[in-house]
């Protein structure tokens, strides 16, 4: 029964529906993730700097992905399990808290519904073995990087981290780069952000990106190799460029605004697993 849904070949729909379905209630749970995580890095240096001051902790409660439950942050109403259904329940209840009827952000649904489609459609492309549900996995953690830098700037070691070891892991027999360019590709990701943020330092005694956006890289290179970086970090400057100078002209954001970075990093990598062989073939066709 196992073999109908998981290792099919890509374009196979009954894999594309079970992974979609998985990626609606995956985005349901990514909705805390971005939510807790930089809160749950904020209590810890709250505690650590109270501890090392010798004051009482100011966070002695348990606060992590699973505790407590979620809740409305405007009245405390506790999300029932119907209340919790990808996407339905925010239609059924009116995007609205069912006790004291205040708004419920619309980005809760669009994330279900970005997971959900993502991870289809990567099942699709793929097919449901190692390299689809690997792909899948990958975009999971690119989405809640994503949505956790673009609200805090901020791009958490408990995701890099596990993305880059992920990387590794998933090239042992070469599923996406060999092993061998997936390290390099790992140390050059981390040291060519590193080296443009010391230049930039230097030049101009700011910091023009955070050491989150190192990492990520390096877990990019880790995942598509070496030979991809050139693509990603192109893509992502292009892109994010083009956003950056929108903001600062539409939006009458000031130039000193700091813009993210990791959102297009993370886009540019997702570009470059789907279509970075053919992206980079053509870039190499107009310089040759």
């Amino acid at each position: 029964m196992l073999d109908m849904f998981f290792f099919a070949p890509p374009a196979f729909w009954p894999s594309v529906i079970l992974i979609g379905v998985i990626g609606l209630l995956v985005g349901s749970f990514l909705n805390v993730v971005i939510h807790r995580i930089p809160k749950m890095m904020q209590r810890e240096s709250d505690n650590y700097v109270a501890s090392e001051s010798g004051n009482e902790l100011p966070h002695a409660d348990r606060y992590n992905l699973m505790v407590p439950r979620s809740a409305c942050p405007h009245c405390g109403h506790q999300i029932t399990a119907l209340e919790n259904i990808p996407v339905f329940s925010y239609i059924a209840i009116g995007g609205k808290c069912t006790t004291c009827k205040a708004s419920i952000s619309i980005r809760y649904p669009l994330v279900e519904l970005l997971t959900g489609a993502l991870s289809g459609y990567l099942i699709w492309h793929f097919g449901s073995g190692v390299a689809g549900l690997g792909a899948v996995v990958f975009a999971w953690l690119l989405i809640a990087m994503t949505f956790i830098d673009a609200d805090t700037q901020l791009l958490p070691d408990d995701l890099t981290l596990p993305l880059l070891w992920l990387g590794l892991l998933i090239n042992l027999h070469g599923t996406f780069a060999s092993l061998h360019d997936a390290v390099i590709g790992a140390v050059a990701g981390y040291l060519a952000l590193w080296s443009i943020y010391w230049l930039f330092k230097l030049a101009t005694g700011k910091e023009g990106m955070g050491y989150g956006d190192f990492k990520l890289l390096a877990a990019l290179g880790a995942w598509m190799g070496w030979t991809m970086l050139p693509v990603i970090i192109l893509l992502s400057s292009v892109v994010g460029a083009i956003v950056g100078i929108s903001l600062i002209v539409l939006a009458k954001m000031g130039k000193n605004n700091p813009i993210p970075f990791g959102p297009y990093l993370a886009g540019a990598g997702l570009i470059a697993l789907i279509w970075g062989k053919t992206l980079s073939q053509q870039y190499l066709g107009i310089l040759g």
